[in-house]
């Protein structure tokens, strides 16, 4: 399946010429070796404005990008999970203040990570549990390992919780075990971004009685058509796979990540709500529309609008935005003017930030430098797929808004 223009561009109010500025544009990342090939979709009022493919999703084996191709989305799983969530709180399953140790016991008695070193770390009692909306607002104070911005990072490397979870474990077993580690801060008071999502998977098996991989595909990507969105790519499909790249660190072309690609050839034993998925555009695209449309796509219903509304309004605490509440080192997004919904980035205020986007746009990205996001004001939705890790190695997310809304003229 693929995602083809459904009309002229000057209907849907943008100028082709100007569209035609994004292929050259980022043409040069692949013309240069920084990028080996990507994926740009941008679609206004539900039609099909752009869509491009260049470059190669495999460069050694000379294959390339085709709009068909299947990418590792990494942290653009987590609004999914998090629909997956609120799909279960709109069937009354759940509250939102409900602390999570109701359905995960081990984390009934966590602790803060107060002064000390990795070595010799001081922790304190939680004043406050970890609630449900803690973790789709990354506010309960878990982290990531591979973050290596705190104490804290290090304690959950050490514990084996860098780039995944630790051999053996399957997603009960990685929550039992992030359960253990300190937090960076007191539930609710601050915001960093970490495994809450995967320990939100979690809770969704437990409240459903399904693993996660089952819940998603019944619930979500059978009903909305989404065929090649899953944990792992089967031998049939692995072609399609593009292939995973990093910068060199002397010249900044791209070089094969062989190591780290081929996971999402095998099936996982632990299914990361927060990181575990590949897709395609033509299924991601689907997933936005839904959002765009208020939780309802092709007869669809998965979500109520006025929940889709609520998810994207901003919930950090004091109503603060990212730039104030996360430590220093964090560099997957923007984060001046932009606050967080459960799930999602939200867009408070677009001067700070000097990017172009409107007031209610939500977003977010993933690990290998892909990217979405939905502008209800404009009804415009914006979908960037290539496979270069980290997604702080250039600024592929901004230059894309830069350049949509310079080419949207009506």
């Amino acid at each position: 399946m693929s995602v083809a223009p459904s009309s002229d561009p000057a209907r849907t109010g943008f100028d082709p010429a100007r569209l035609a500025r994004i292929d050259e544009h980022f043409g040069r990342y692949v013309d240069d070796g920084r990028l080996a090939g990507w994926q740009i979709v941008v679609t206004r009022r539900g039609e099909v404005a752009h869509s491009s493919v260049y470059g190669l999703r495999d460069v050694e084996a000379g294959t390339p990008v085709e709009p068909d191709t299947i990418w590792r989305i990494y942290s653009m799983t987590k609004p999914i999970t998090s629909v997956a969530a609120m799909m279960l709180w709109e069937e009354g399953r759940f509250e939102l203040t409900d602390p999570i140790s109701r359905w995960l016991p081990e984390f009934a008695d966590v602790r803060v990570f107060d002064k000390g070193s990795a070595l010799k770390p001081y922790t304190v009692p939680a004043v406050e549990s970890i609630r449900v909306w803690h973790l789709l607002t990354h506010t309960a104070g878990l982290t990531y390992g591979f973050a290596q911005t705190s104490v804290v990072d290090a304690l959950y490397r050490a514990a084996g919780y860098d780039l995944g979870v630790p051999p053996g474990l399957d997603l009960a077993g990685a929550s039992a075990g992030m359960a253990k580690l300190p937090l960076l801060f007191q539930p609710g008071t601050g915001w960093n971004y970490g495994v809450s999502t995967d320990v939100l998977g979690r809770l969704i098996e437990v409240v459903s009685g399904q693993n996660l991989d089952d819940f998603l595909t019944e619930r979500i990507l059978t009903p909305l058509g989404m065929t090649d969105t899953r944990f792992w790519v089967d031998p049939a499909d692995a072609k399609r796979l593009a292939a995973l790249y990093t910068p060199h660190p002397g010249t900044g072309q791209a070089v094969r990540a062989d190591q780290l690609g081929v996971a999402a050839l095998t099936r996982p034993q632990c299914f990361s709500g927060g990181s575990g998925l590949v897709s395609t555009a033509a299924d991601y695209h689907r997933f936005t529309q839904l959002l765009l449309r208020g939780g309802e796509l092709d007869g669809v219903r998965l979500l109520g609008p006025r929940t889709v509304r609520y998810m994207t309004r901003n919930h950090l605490p004091g109503g603060g935005d990212l730039a104030s509440l996360q430590p220093e080192g964090f560099a997957e997004t923007v984060l001046d003017g932009i606050g967080f919904g459960l799930g999602f980035a939200v867009v408070q205020d677009p001067v700070p930030a000097k990017v172009p986007s409107s007031v209610g746009e939500y977003y977010w990205g993933g690990l290998a430098s892909t990217a979405f996001w939905v502008d209800p004001a404009e009804e415009i939705t914006a979908l960037l797929f290539t496979q270069l890790m980290p997604s702080s190695t250039y600024p592929l997310r901004s230059q894309l808004r830069q350049l949509v809304y310079a080419a949207l003229v009506g």
